[in-house]
């Protein structure tokens, strides 16, 4: 089966993460040569081959150098036209694309939104077959006042005709604020639902975010997705195949990352892929980091899951339900993928 040429929907990208080594060696190689930069080559710190990021060395990569490289409006622009050609060469044709705003010395938040926003519809107008729209992520280091900051940026680039800015995330290190102090976001998330905004969280990533009290709190938002989805316990999973929630699973991220116990074999995509409500979207994650193409993501539960041609196809539309743009963005979608 041709994995790259079946169209596929991606819900779980983030936009830093989905960079590829290449991509940053050149913009640090024309930063380096006019003197911009002081950091190391990307192919020095992000060595050929190397995937086996964790939890403790991950979060470190991109808050020391991969966001201290991608800082003004060329670099940004260059990146994410990177990351939506790599998407489409792959055969994605619905991408969701997730980021933190992030103020820089060249860029305010505000700005760094409206340049992602502008260079996605003019990769748009040029590649129509790929539409792309933007989740905006609160992290779980973020103070109220800095998550309520992020939430009006969304609203404020938030279009009724599901383009945009179409929903609002959690994310970050799953080893801060445990036990359920993320309760402090509730406001911020329920006045992101009233807004019409979609929410998807990252849910029971680690062991450190699966107690009882985050993943009811996390429930208690009404998300329309949940990213991972591995610590969760019994209860949480009773709740989810009830909502017939839409789970974001990424394969490649969570064994390379040593998050889930054992290989591919092992992963929960087994599980839930016997559950009856939820249904699975396959997701990338950080493809810069892990390397693994949303096409090489079918490969692999084709190969681990026995998965023929017929459920494939079925697994791939599967996520048409759960995107956060409209009616009309969900039709072209059936039209356009593969049916069993």
């Amino acid at each position: 089966m041709d994995y790259v040429s079946l169209p596929k929907i991606e819900l779980h990208a983030h936009f830093t993460g989905s960079v590829s080594r290449l991509t940053l060696h050149e913009i640090w190689r024309k930063k380096k040569a006019s003197c911009q930069t002081d950091l190391e080559d990307p192919q020095l710190v992000m060595p050929e081959g190397k995937h086996d990021y964790n939890l403790q060395t991950f979060f470190p990569l991109f808050s020391s150098y991969i966001y201290n490289l991608l800082t003004d409006e060329e670099s940004i622009r260059y990146s994410l036209n990177s990351v939506l050609q790599d998407f489409l060469d792959d055969g994605v044709v619905y991408l969701e694309l997730r980021t933190t705003p992030r103020c820089t010395t060249d860029m305010s938040a505000e700005s760094y939104v409206t340049v992602l926003l502008d260079t996605i519809d003019e990769f748009e107008a040029s590649q129509p077959r790929l539409h792309t729209r933007l989740i905006l992520s609160v992290d779980r280091r973020h103070s109220v006042d800095t998550a309520q900051s992020i939430l009006q940026l969304a609203i404020r680039h938030h279009q009724m005709d599901g383009r945009g800015v179409v929903g609002l995330d959690l994310c970050g290190d799953p080893t801060a604020r445990p036990g359920g102090e993320i309760a402090m976001f509730t406001p911020v998330f329920e006045a992101a639902s009233k807004a019409g905004l979609g929410i998807t969280v990252h849910f029971a990533e680690a062991e450190a975010s699966g107690s009882h009290d985050e993943l009811r709190t996390l429930l208690s938002w009404n998300p329309g997705r949940l990213g991972h989805v591995i610590w969760e316990d019994e209860e949480a999973r009773k709740q989810i195949a009830q909502r017939g929630l839409c789970l974001e699973l990424c394969l490649s991220c969570n064994v390379q990352a040593g998050m889930v116990q054992g290989s591919f074999e092992g992963h929960h995509f087994r599980h839930w892929n016997d559950v009856k409500g939820p249904k699975i979207s396959l997701g990338t994650d950080d493809v810069g980091v892990f390397e693994s193409l949303l096409s090489n993501e079918y490969r692999l539960v084709a190969k681990h899951f026995h998965l023929d041609r017929s459920q494939i196809c079925a697994l791939a539309r599967q996520g048409i339900e759960g995107i956060f743009a409209g009616e009309e963005e969900k039709q072209r979608l059936r039209d356009i993928m593969w049916n069993e």
